[in-house]
């Protein structure tokens, strides 16, 4: 809630991306890990922190690079949005990424491709095609004005 003063403090950090939401992903070589999502992915290198964790930014977006161990099986994906899913996903194909799905269009106005990275973490990247009311398509806005 943008009201709740405990939601955002206004405060800015250098140390810490402007993004409000931060996917933290842990990778058994955190160095070898970021240089791959910058040069398949698109993302942007921010911050790195001793050899253990590195942030990353995409638009308004942020993901954080960590030491562990992968899950063997991912239980959740990443959704990014980006300009256009075609060339993002010929320059990830052309860079080693693995497609689990080609670039398509849906009726709610989205083009969508989906990748897995070096460790198996699903991705879905996502080009905005046109603006499409979610009734026309079987959705229902919640909590947002019509």
């Amino acid at each position: 809630m943008p009201d709740d003063p405990g939601f955002l403090s206004g405060t800015e950090n250098l140390s810490m991306p402007c993004a409000t939401a931060i996917a933290v992903l842990h990778y058994p070589d955190v160095a070898a890990a970021a240089a791959w999502l910058v040069r398949v992915f698109g993302f942007t290198e921010r911050l790195r922190i001793g050899d253990h964790r590195v942030q990353l930014t995409m638009g308004a977006g942020a993901v954080v690079v960590a030491q562990g161990d992968a899950p063997a099986e991912p239980v959740f994906s990443m959704m990014v949005r980006v300009a256009s899913a075609d060339r993002h996903a010929a320059r990830a194909l052309a860079e080693g990424a693995t497609l689990r799905s080609a670039p398509q269009s849906f009726p709610y106005g989205e083009r969508q491709y989906t990748a897995s990275d070096l460790a198996g973490y699903v991705w879905t990247f996502s080009q905005s095609e046109r603006n499409v009311d979610p009734r026309d398509w079987g959705g229902e806005l919640v909590g947002l004005p019509e």
